[in-house]
């Protein structure tokens, strides 16, 4: 397995493991109203992360075939962050705790990056 993928999949595979962590939280804790946004943003921000990957390994292959460019989804991952301010507002979820969870992506890529460079 490339080093691509093996990084793609566990950043996947912590991406589950904070999805998991929250949805514990929204049983467990008093403030359902900040987890299920929490959870909501985390479970698009897991989309945006499996899309960016998934269009960056096949932006890597088509490089490497015909040398033509092609898009890294953009409006796709931008469109699923509207979808999910809609679902929040449309149901009273907390916004706060979804652009919480819309970022957790983002932290999950860096801290990858660091641990595993450090070698």
């Amino acid at each position: 397995m490339s080093n691509y993928r093996s990084m793609a999949n566990r950043q996947r595979k912590w991406m589950l493991i904070i999805i998991a962590i929250v949805a514990i939280g929204v049983g467990v804790m008093p403030n359902k109203h900040f987890f299920l946004g929490l959870l909501l943003g985390t479970g698009i921000s897991f989309y945006n992360l499996w899309l960016l990957q998934r269009k960056t390994n096949l932006l890597g292959e088509s490089a490497e075939r015909s040398g033509k460019r092609k898009g890294i989804g953009t409006i796709s991952r931008l469109a699923a962050a509207a979808l999910g301010v809609l679902v929040a507002i449309r149901y009273d979820l907390s916004i706060v705790g979804f652009i919480i969870g819309l970022m957790t992506a983002y932290p999950v890529i860096m801290i990858d990056f660091i641990w595993f460079n450090r070698k």
